[in-house]
């Protein structure tokens, strides 16, 4: 028995016919950025390191509408958010807005090829992040400064190889050449 070869690392041509996600591995990414979110970090990395849960939400939001939306987006946050020890609500607020925002643009998101939807991304990222401040702001905390938004242009940066290996599961394998 012939072992079939592995789809490409690349990214999905328009034309090629994706195979249908699976549950689990939505839910197992997931959970697997909530733990990558909540190791330690310091220093430049820590004002550099981009929400990757976000980043992976946003990504199924604008995929797979049908399996992630809202509700589960506002479940995560309050996750986050406990996880954290943050103010409560914040990163629910934050990722709520941000999945009904992906919902919205999904199809135009989807009309580019990856590094036009980095820059989309870069804003969904950025505006949510400055919803997070607000929150913030007004709960009294202190201000930040301009790197608070570093992270978002990471998670741009992330957006293209994230794509890729979010998407490779779905691939189907390469036909055998003769």
């Amino acid at each position: 028995m012939a072992m079939r070869p592995l789809p490409p690392l690349t990214a999905a041509r328009p034309e090629e016919i994706l195979l249908p996600v699976k549950p689990w591995f939505i839910v197992f990414t997931l959970v697997l950025a909530l733990l990558l979110n909540l190791l330690p970090a310091r220093g430049l990395w820590q004002a550099m390191r981009p929400d990757l849960l976000a980043l992976v939400l946003l990504y199924w939001c604008i995929q797979q509408p049908r399996f992630v939306g809202v509700g589960g987006a506002w479940i995560l946050g309050l996750v986050m958010d406990v996880a954290d020890a943050n103010v409560f609500g914040q990163h629910a607020l934050a990722y709520a807005v941000r999945a009904y925002a992906a919902e919205f643009f999904h199809r135009r998101v989807l009309r580019f090829p990856l590094w036009a939807q980095a820059i989309q991304v870069a804003m969904l990222l950025a505006s949510c992040q400055a919803l997070v401040l607000l929150v913030r702001v007004f709960s009294g905390a202190a201000g930040v400064g301009w790197s608070y938004f570093l992270a978002s242009l990471t998670g741009a940066f992330l957006w293209p190889p994230a794509s890729v290996l979010l998407q490779w599961p779905q691939r189907p394998p390469s036909a055998l050449e003769p």
